[in-house]
């Protein structure tokens, strides 16, 4: 209860209202009560439903206080003709509305007490304008009821009778009218007349012109309905108006009636003849027998009848006499026969220009036109090619599909008889090809010098001509060297000795590398390109020659390959074209040994201490020399040359072993000196 509208006795529970309660602004009003008991309290609450019931202190109120509504003199009785409606704010009976006329009224209208809805109870009849005025009152169903006031409260509604706009206008004018094409602007062509038998506004009748006067050729009076040219008329240009034209009236709602009006434009010879073309073309072929036809003229003339008839002529001009023209028809046919070939002015122009006149008969009135005239070539000249060889220069890496040459052959004779057809009557091998329409020859495949380094073929040139002889050109294509192949030597791999201890610029071998291409693209230089660090070797450029540049010492190197790699001979092959292109080889050079070491003992002497007790055929002692040449120049062999004259000893000539082949006595003899040489 946050109004405050009820109280509560703190001890006996009694809830009473404390302001005036209103059942339209809340019905039911819900308030929770709390009760306490003891000490400590102890609470307790409940909710109390009150309801607050409705009296019958609020009227209906209509929401509008007058209306007005307009009906049909024509309506049946029965026909709702309006609905009135109030609203109450009580409920139930309280808020029930009954409906009711209040003013007095010749019994012509009645309403459903319940609905509002007001009904015509009778016909009313329209012979004059009327109007009522009825006063609805409202009741509700309380106890007791609250009504609208008559005058201040209640409903004022207007009912207008008004008469109906049921005839249509009729027209009583011709439908048809005819008018002079050279009349002034404003002429009266025809007046419309429609008749209405309505009276008052409804037989008002107004005219309008509906359609058929889109180029704004007529003006129509609404009023009087009279029909003006609005612009200059010209039949040859629309000869006929059809105008839908309307009747209309002034009633609510205005019915209407439509008449189509035909206007006849009538004839007045104004108009000049006019060909159809300004500008006439044609051909006609050359050699042709005189009396041939060219082309057959035409000229217009927009009026009828005899303002239409035409003569037809041919002016003077150059070349005229070579023509006459039929003056009623316009056909125009050759007195003489044309020859292209010997006629220059033809054969440059190729047409002949004639000028024609179209006159009115019996009238100097006219216009004229030109005719251009082609005259058509026999195919009586052969193409011809500008020279009979050509010779041309490319390079072989010339991309598939480039032009190298535009071959052109000129043919005198025009149209067909002068489209060339170019082709090849050779065999290119595949390397080129001729656009049979332009004449351009490229090439099919790449090109390679070295594989074929010239082309000789046939081109001929022919136009649709089956009995002329063609036009043949002989082509020489030469191909230019690319730097497009490598020197190749003969071996990637060489081997080649030579003896030690030769003198400087001793040739050692001959290296060769080819290269296909030719002039600087195929002239080969040698070079040593690693392995020759020290200078040991040289080579001639020109011819490839290897040799020493140093005396050579086996002992030092006994390979320039495979012993040190940094000693490898790689040779260089390189052309003189630009870029310059290039090959290696490896060559192993081999230095033959010669007998030029001695053999030497690892040890000038050796000193051997045995027991005399040591049994026959014991192990001494082993001797080694070593030889820095080699092969059989090392081979090294030992002997005996002194101190073993009784046999004491045995030395293997092979290994330098030597065993005791006698028994030793140190009392005979303490120290033995044996001589050993190797050889």
């Amino acid at each position: 209860d946050p109004q405050g509208r009820f109280s509560i006795d703190p001890q006996f529970g009694i809830i009473r209202s404390k302001k005036q309660l209103d059942h339209e602004t809340q019905s039911v009003v819900v308030l929770t009560v709390q009760s306490q008991l003891g000490n400590p309290p102890v609470y307790s609450s409940t909710q109390v439903n009150i309801s607050v019931i409705d009296i019958n202190d609020n009227p209906p109120v209509f929401l509008t206080k007058s209306d007005k509504v307009t009906i049909s003199h024509t309506q049946p009785p029965g026909t709702a003709v309006y609905v009135a409606h109030a609203e109450d704010k009580d409920s139930g009976l309280n808020g029930a509305i009954k409906y009711s006329i209040a003013s007095k009224q010749p019994n012509t209208f009645s309403i459903d007490p319940s609905l509002g809805v007001v009904n015509l109870t009778r016909t009313v009849f329209a012979d004059k304008q009327q109007e009522y005025t009825l006063h609805i009152a409202a009741e509700d169903c309380g106890s007791p009821p609250l009504t609208s006031s008559l005058m201040l409260d209640s409903l004022a509604v207007k009912i207008v009778i008004l008469d109906i706009n049921d005839n249509s206008p009729s027209f009583t004018s011709s439908p048809l009218s005819y008018v002079m094409e050279d009349v002034e602007v404003g002429f009266l062509v025809h007046r419309i007349i429609a008749k209405d038998p309505d009276e008052g506004r409804n037989g008002q009748v107004t005219y309008h012109i509906l359609s058929g006067n889109e180029n704004k050729a007529f003006v129509l009076d609404k009023i009087t309905g009279l029909l003006s040219t609005a612009r200059l008329l010209d039949r040859e240009i629309q000869e006929r108006y059809s105008l839908a034209v309307m009747a209309l009236d002034d009633g609510s709602p205005a019915l209407s009636t439509t008449q189509v009006l035909t206007i006849i434009v009538l004839d007045v010879n104004d108009e000049t003849p006019i060909f159809l073309k300004q500008l006439y073309e044609t051909a006609v072929h050359e050699n042709q027998d005189p009396g041939e036809s060219v082309i057959k003229v035409e000229a217009v003339d927009r009026d009828a009848g005899l303002n239409s008839l035409l003569r037809y002529e041919i002016l003077p001009g150059a070349g005229y006499e070579k023509f006459k023209m039929n003056s009623d028809s316009g056909e125009l046919v050759t007195t003489a026969s044309l020859d292209r070939e010997t006629q220059e002015v033809f054969s440059i122009k190729g047409n002949c220009e004639i000028s024609m006149s179209a006159c009115k008969m019996g009238s100097e009135d006219g216009s004229t036109a030109q005719l251009y005239l082609a005259v058509l070539d026999e195919n009586d000249h052969n193409p011809l090619f500008a020279k009979t060889q050509y010779q041309i220069s490319v390079r072989e890496d010339l991309e598939e599909g480039s032009a190298i040459l535009d071959l052109f052959a000129s043919d005198k004779d025009d149209g067909l008889n002068g489209e060339v057809t170019y082709s090849l009557v050779d065999n290119t091998f595949g390397a080129f090809a001729i656009d049979s329409v332009t004449g351009s020859i490229v090439t099919t495949k790449a090109l390679d010098r070295e594989t074929k380094s010239q082309y000789t073929f046939r081109a001929v040139a022919s136009d649709c001509s089956t009995h002329l002889p063609r036009s043949t050109t002989v082509m020489t294509v030469l191909i230019q060297d690319v730097n497009d192949n490598v020197p190749k030597f003969e071996q990637s791999y060489y081997k080649a000795s030579v003896w030690e201890g030769q003198s400087p610029k001793t040739d050692i071998i001959q290296v060769f590398a080819t290269d296909l291409d030719i002039g600087l693209n195929g002239e080969t230089e040698y070079s040593i390109l690693s392995g020759n660090e020290d200078a040991t070797f040289l080579i001639d450029s020109t011819r490839g020659i290897l040799a020493t540049n140093t005396v050579l010492d086996h002992e030092n190197t006994s390979s320039y390959r495979e012993m040190a790699s940094s000693h490898c001979l790689v040779l260089l092959a390189s052309d003189r074209g630009t870029p310059s292109l290039n090959s290696t080889a490896t060559v192993l050079i081999t230095v033959l040994d010669v007998n030029d070491n001695p053999p030497v003992f690892s040890s000038l002497e050796y000193h051997i201490h045995v027991k005399e007790s040591i049994p026959v055929g014991s192990h001494i002692t082993e001797v080694s020399a070593n030889d820095c040449d080699a092969g059989t120049n090392a081979k090294i062999t030992y002997a005996m040359i002194s101190g073993n004259d009784r046999g004491h000893f045995r030395l293997d000539e092979k290994t330098g072993s030597v065993d005791l082949m006698k028994t030793l006595d140190y009392e005979d003899t303490m120290k033995f000196t044996l001589i050993v040489q190797a050889t």
